[in-house]
């Protein structure tokens, strides 16, 4: 069990790391094209500003890269919001892997933004990554931009409406939460994702 984690530059790559090694996998953060090209898995993780991110990716050639990966890959939090092909934070053209744009949450009392605690997962369908979590698993979120739920949706959470939690196209997932930080249930989707 083995995965290459992008050095997005993220304050989480450690915590990633190890919650990928108690689950006896061998992780590597790296920034190199031709390690993460030749990798059985990749997960791009993010903490920040989307625009940052990009030109990060951008800088190391990994924009270009990225797409055309046909492993397993995983997107974690802005990560996931990478995923898409434009972010509404700065404007930003993101990676195009899936379609759609991510939108700011609006905050409402009760409902602050960034969206930051627990919260739980809706499934909309079956899939391999979610296999064996309990029914309405709880998530650590922390974000401030989203994705509405569409064709893509894996699962859903509630906040202030119905948004993406888990989304899935082809060998890409991604995931709004952070497991690594999410107890039980991250663990058991880090593990789902080494089986990938």
């Amino acid at each position: 069990m083995e995965a290459v984690i992008i050095d997005s530059g993220g304050a989480n790559l450690a915590s990633l790391q190890y919650a990928f090694e108690r689950l006896g996998a061998k992780t590597r953060v790296s920034a190199d094209a031709q390690e993460i090209a030749a990798a059985p898995r990749v997960v791009l993780p993010g903490v920040g500003c989307a625009a940052d991110a990009m030109e990060r990716l951008h800088r190391g050639g990994l924009a270009r890269l990225l797409p055309s990966l046909t492993q397993p890959v995983l997107g974690i939090c802005l990560g996931m919001q990478l995923l898409f092909e434009r972010s509404a934070e700065g404007a930003t053209e993101c990676l195009g892997v899936l379609p759609g744009e991510v939108q700011r949450l609006s905050a409402a009392p009760g409902r602050p933004v960034p969206h930051m605690g627990w919260n739980q997962l809706d499934p909309s369908r079956a899939d391999p990554l979610l296999a064996g979590l309990e029914p309405d698993a709880y998530f650590y979120f922390v974000h401030g931009y989203a994705v509405p739920a569409g064709e893509l949706t894996v699962a859903t959470v509630d906040y202030g409406g119905t948004l993406s939690a888990v989304v899935r196209r082809g060998n890409f997932w991604g995931v709004q939460f952070h497991p690594e930080r999410s107890a039980a249930g991250g663990a058991r989707l880090l593990g789902n994702f080494l089986t990938l």
